[in-house]
């Protein structure tokens, strides 16, 4: 199958573009964002890597040359490491990730990557004789670390970098200021945020909803544009920031710390056989 077959993209306006891998038939299935700038293109998240998106992004003419020349630089910036959002980091060669989980991405620490992907979910094969089995996020040396305060200028644009952990310990989302977007990865989306994978914290996500409630309340957001599901407003996301608060309380800790082992357990087991097959 062809990168252009695999993916599919749709237009929101001001140089955004929505992208997603239309064969991953999952809640797993990751938001793919293209934002285009003046003097640099950047795609937020990646993908699991099945089939190349810098090849879907060209082939499909999303990437504008630069005036006089080839097109602008293009680097792809991960959320947090986890496979369905760092899969396709293989791909690209200026790679860009939170500090606090390059070390991972550069092993392919599958652990972390909480890697867990099944055929049902991949209704077509993205070439002859593929398994999920045999999926892995590969190591990929970063080209830039990540911290909080950070701006990724794209010329005409600016990102500027919010470490947001509790989701995983390297989540970040990328803040828009000028047009009031927020660009958050997984550290909120439109329903329930998970915080029972390895490296995830209740304190940390707790924290960082307060800072969620604090753009709103500021009239910093208007647009979320999140790591899966559905675009929402500024009311939506002070409504799941404020609700994570009200829920986190011991029978909550209780509960997840329960899931947070049998999921460690799960993802040893998972990746240990896959690492022998």
């Amino acid at each position: 199958m062809s990168a252009l077959e695999w993916f599919a993209h749709k237009p929101l306006g001001d140089g955004i573009f929505w992208i997603q891998e239309r064969f991953y038939e999952s809640s797993n299935r990751a938001n793919i964002w293209l934002v285009r700038g003046s003097q640099r293109d950047v795609v937020i998240d990646a993908g699991l890597g099945l089939r190349s998106l810098p090849e879907y992004l060209r082939a499909a003419g999303l990437l504008a040359p630069a005036a006089g020349a080839g097109p602008r630089p293009l680097m792809a910036v991960a959320t947090h490491v986890h496979f369905d959002h760092s899969g396709g980091l293989q791909h690209f060669e200026e790679v860009a990730v939170h500090i606090a989980e390059a070390a991972a991405l550069l092993r392919g620490d599958n652990y972390e990557a909480v890697t867990w992907l099944s055929d049902r979910e991949v209704s077509r094969q993205p070439r002859p004789g593929w398994r999920a089995r045999q999926f892995r996020v590969p190591p990929v040396r970063p080209t830039r670390l990540l911290q909080e305060g950070d701006v990724i200028s794209l010329g005409d644009r600016q990102l500027t970098v919010m470490h947001m952990p509790g989701h995983s310990r390297g989540s970040i989302c990328l803040h828009d200021k000028d047009r009031k977007i927020l660009f958050s990865g997984d550290v909120v989306y439109d329903g329930s945020m998970i915080d029972w994978l390895p490296y995830s914290r209740i304190s940390d996500y707790v924290a960082t909803c307060r800072r969620l409630m604090e753009l709103v309340d500021r009239g910093l957001v208007e647009k979320v544009l999140p790591g899966h599901f559905n675009i929402f407003g500024a009311e939506r996301l002070y409504w799941l920031a404020s609700n994570y608060i009200s829920q986190a309380g011991v029978c909550h800790k209780v509960s997840t710390c329960a899931m947070k082992s049998i999921a460690s357990i799960v993802l040893h087991i998972t990746n240990s056989r896959g690492a022998g097959s």
